[in-house]
């Protein structure tokens, strides 16, 4: 399967942008101060460990759909010195 130019750069940009905000929200979720996070004894509550996990998947999902991008970028740039 090819990827155009515009779609394999939206791919890497989107993995990009993906781990930059996972990571600024991790990072919020671990500071947490509400009590939704961590309780009053500062053990993580539900709420942590569900965001902590859709963090992590989205992660995982953010990489794969950057590295599908990253590879489209690289063939696309093969392909224009091949000619």
């Amino acid at each position: 399967m090819k990827l155009s130019r515009p779609v394999s750069w939206f791919l890497l940009a989107f993995g990009v942008w993906s781990w930059f905000i996972w990571i600024t929200f991790v990072k919020n979720l671990c500071k947490d101060g509400s009590g939704l996070a961590f309780n009053d004894a500062g053990d993580p509550t539900a709420y942590f460990w569900v965001h902590l996990l859709l963090a992590v998947t989205s992660f995982l999902l953010g990489t794969a759909i950057g590295v599908i991008g990253f590879r489209g970028v690289r063939a696309l740039r093969r392909e224009a010195a091949d000619e």
